[in-house]
């Protein structure tokens, strides 16, 4: 038995123009990062889904309602979701980074895991929340399709944990996701494989 799983990443932000880190930051979703949640709820009402579930911070729950609504299904919130704290980084975008942060800025994008903002999470200690959140998941849904909705950096970092990639290269071989796409894994036996990234629900739609 294997165990559908859809990550998806929240709608665009009120920050996002700007590329503000938010991390722990409770911010809303923006105009269109409502009109991204109203399409992935679209999708949501035909795609068979079992369990609908989210961070608790506002701009998940604010995408994750709608398909949850649709979908005919509660909405669960689960604490270990949320995103990375940032640190010292946290509401701060690139150039702010570099004037008032180089050295730790420049550290980070040699290796954003051994050299993660001071006064933030440990990328390492988020993976494994978010891998014991997954394997949770598949305890209690031996088979299924789950869409979960969460944030960028700890979604990229879950991608790492289960497919044996070293957490260091998040940056590198997840570069980015896009709001309200579909990344969808397989969970089987122990094992996990990734069957689409950044797959839009609205084809042909700009993100």
């Amino acid at each position: 038995m294997s165990l559908h799983v859809f990550l998806v990443r929240h709608g665009e932000s009120v920050w996002h123009a700007g590329n503000r880190y938010a991390g722990v930051t409770d911010i809303a979703l923006s105009e269109h990062g409502r009109a991204q949640a109203a399409g992935l709820a679209s999708w949501a009402e035909r795609a068979d889904l079992t369990a609908v579930w989210s961070s608790p911070m506002r701009r998940c729950r604010q995408t994750a309602e709608g398909s949850a609504a649709r979908a005919g299904l509660p909405l669960n919130l689960e604490p270990r979701l949320r995103e990375l704290d940032f640190g010292v980084a946290e509401g701060l975008t690139r150039p702010e980074m570099r004037e008032r942060l180089p050295g730790a800025l420049k550290a980070f994008e040699a290796d954003p895991v051994g050299n993660h903002f001071p006064e933030g999470e440990d990328p390492v200690a988020a993976g494994e929340r978010y891998a014991g959140f997954l394997a949770g998941l598949r305890a209690g849904h031996q088979e299924g399709r789950v869409l979960v909705v969460a944030h960028s950096t700890a979604i990229r970092l879950a991608l790492c944990r289960l497919l044996g990639v070293p957490l260091r290269d998040y940056r590198r071989v997840f570069p980015y996701l896009a709001n309200c796409a579909l990344n969808e894994l397989i969970l089987r036996d122990g094992t996990a494989s990734l069957l689409a990234l950044n797959q839009h629900v609205t084809p042909g739609v700009p993100e």
